[in-house]
């Protein structure tokens, strides 16, 4: 049992190849057994097993440095780096992360939970390591999902000017390779990487670069072998040395090429070709849905949370549906269709369907382009994914006002994702932006009534919804338009005036009535639009109830509680407004309901901080 042996790198380094493979299909049980039981990433983890190994086992990390993306495929290296033990608390409360995290060990060198960056940090560390004189290597495991952002193509592009002495490992899961192919492209990148040709390449290089007709002939035949036997003349021509595809499950392979690499100047790329869920049947043939999951039963891959339908599903369902009536109506993603809900409609629509990749971006301003052609997108993306394209939203889609629609998932407190992940600055990032219509339903009802109303309004639109199970209240059988702009007030008082959006309406109207049971009458207001606000109700509440409590699930800097008080200024009103969210700082991974309680957003913290408030007064 080598994984028994094993609790960092230097233990790995004692190993012998046979013990390797061995100790990789340890690693891949204990994966497994661990995120059906936690959740988490699973396809790409189970995917790169080997290939973490081969990286410990022949760089001298932490000197040496590997930077994760996306970082989700680092449970091999957690195990592998002093955190075996806490593995089975993987994403739990007060558990370790399940992203690379620069505060819980000195092998994570960067705390990656998006995509797209390690190349820039690669650059930025190989350029620090020449300034400092350092000896380490630097590597970037990027996937080739993360490729497609177009921040990798900025940073190879970079890389290749400053000629960093780095190394890029691309981990491909996407692409196979014929056994034929694979062995030939192996043999000749293992002797290809070896010191002695290396050294003869370059010597032959520097010799015949003073006759350039020959040297211009070498050239050529050079790039058309490669461009025969391997795709990787792209990367040759951005200055890299590129080595590969190589089978990523081959442990003897990798650490040969590795080690061979290790002894040459970057940049280099090498492209490793993995399976995602390799090793566990129901994840190799369905690596999407197994790409980040709940908990499960091993045996069956079966979910083992059932139950309502979450926001996700609603959206998906309600976007066909307004589909079938207009066939103007075009859905975009950004390499998530199954997370937002989309795969059915992309059954239903594939001619109306997109899939950009991870390029948010690209993907707004594509479907700004479409929304001036008359079309009608539909752009659904994670809340803390589309921050990345901030700059589009403001001058491509709100200064053009077109009538693009975000459908914004995983608003408020995701989870188990952590810092990384949750949606809590959407509402300040988009409130203060020109033209734009921002609304978040109090349930699954309201959500598919907000769709058509913001496919009606003919203007850019935002509709912010959180992870998880919906409220479970019966559906209207067809779409109702919701007058522009307006709340709803759901329950009259006279004491205090609690206006909540999104998820916090029903936990509010819970707090109400037990504040009631203490002769404390309160108005509870489901403040579905938090810009443009409903002023005219806003006025009413401010001439007759004395006190006004907002509660969200966002920022409290910049959310819709500032909102509320800049609007009763403007309004010139005085009241005191006691302003429920959440507090300025980044918070950590754990169940949404443990983090919800630990900051006072869930019925007792919000019934708490009214009462507070109200013995101050």
């Amino acid at each position: 049992m080598p994984l028994n042996r094993i609790n960092f790198p230097e233990d790995l380094r004692k190993l012998s190849i046979q013990e390797l493979t061995t100790l990789a299909e340890e690693i891949r049980l204990l994966i497994l057994k661990t995120v059906s039981s936690t959740g988490g990433h699973l396809s790409s983890n189970l995917g790169v097993v080997e290939l973490t190994i081969a990286l410990h086992y022949v760089f001298n990390t932490p000197h040496d440095k590997i930077i994760w993306d996306v970082g989700h495929q680092c449970y091999t290296h957690k195990i592998l780096t002093g955190r075996k033990e806490r593995f089975s608390t993987l994403r739990q409360d007060e558990g370790i992360s399940g992203f690379p995290s620069r505060e819980e060990s000195i092998y994570d060198i960067f705390g990656t939970g998006h995509a797209s960056n390690s190349i820039s940090i690669a650059v930025g560390l190989g350029e620090a390591k020449k300034r400092q004189n350092e000896t380490c290597k630097i590597i970037a495991v990027i996937g080739d999902g993360s490729l497609t952002g177009g921040m990798s193509f900025e940073a190879l592009n970079h890389a290749g000017h400053l000629k960093s002495d780095i190394i890029v490992v691309l981990n491909d899961n996407e692409m196979s390779i014929s056994k034929n192919i694979g062995a030939l492209s192996s043999y000749l990148n293992r002797i290809m990487t070896g010191e002695f040709i290396s050294t003869i390449r370059e010597r032959i290089k520097n010799r015949i670069k003073n006759m350039p007709t020959l040297y211009k002939a070498a050239r050529h035949i050079e790039e058309t072998v490669k461009g025969f036997i391997t795709p990787g003349m792209f990367f040759e021509e951005l200055g890299f040395q590129y080595f590969g595809p190589l089978d990523g499950h081959n442990l003897p392979l990798l650490i040969d090429m590795l080690k061979n690499v290790k002894r040459l100047k970057g940049p280099i790329l090498i492209h490793v070709v993995t399976k995602k869920g390799k090793g566990y049947v129901h994840a190799e043939d369905n690596p999407e849905r197994f790409h980040g999951i709940s908990t499960f039963e091993v045996t069956t891959g079966n979910s083992l949370s059932g139950g309502k339908q979450t926001y996700t599903d609603i959206f998906g369902d309600a976007i066909i549906e307004l589909a079938k009536r207009d066939k103007k109506i075009i859905a975009i993603t950004a390499a998530m269709g199954l997370g937002t809900g989309l795969e059915k409609f992309c059954k239903a629509f594939p001619d109306r369907f997109y899939d950009i990749g991870i390029a948010e971006q690209h993907g707004v301003t594509f479907a700004a382009a479409l929304a001036l052609a008359g079309f009608k997108p539909f752009v659904a993306i994670y809340s803390t994914f589309l921050q990345r394209a901030y700059d589009q939203i403001i001058l491509d889609v709100c200064l053009q006002k077109l009538p693009v629609v975000f459908a914004v998932d995983r608003s408020g407190i995701v989870g188990q994702d952590g810092p990384t992940h949750h949606g809590q600055f959407d509402i300040s990032y988009f409130r203060h932006i020109p033209h734009i219509v921002v609304t978040t339903p109090k349930d699954e009802n309201e959500l598919r009534h907000l769709l058509y109303s913001a496919y009606c309004y003919e203007r850019p639109v935002v509709i912010r919804y959180p992870r998880g199970e919906a409220v479970g209240i019966p559906l209207d059988n067809d779409f109702s338009l919701i007058p522009f702009g307006t709340w709803e007030m759901l329950k009259e008082g006279k004491g205090v005036a609690i206006l909540a959006c999104g998820n916090q309406v029903y936990p509010s109207l819970e707090v109400a009535r037990m504040l009631e049971e203490q002769g404390i009458s309160c108005t509870v207001v489901d403040c579905r639009f938090i810009k443009p606000l409903d002023r005219e109700m806003l006025i009413t509440i401010a001439k007759e109830i004395p006190r006004i409590v907002t509660v969200e699930e966002n920022v409290l800097i910049g959310g819709f509680g500032s909102a509320v008080m800049e609007q009763l200024s403007v309004d010139g009103f005085a009241l005191p407004v006691k302003c429920i969210g959440i507090p300025d700082t980044f918070l950590p991974h754990g169940s949404q309901k443990t983090l919800r309680r630990n900051i006072g957003l869930d019925k007792e913290g919000i019934k708490k901080a009214i009462l507070d408030w109200l013995r101050k007064e």
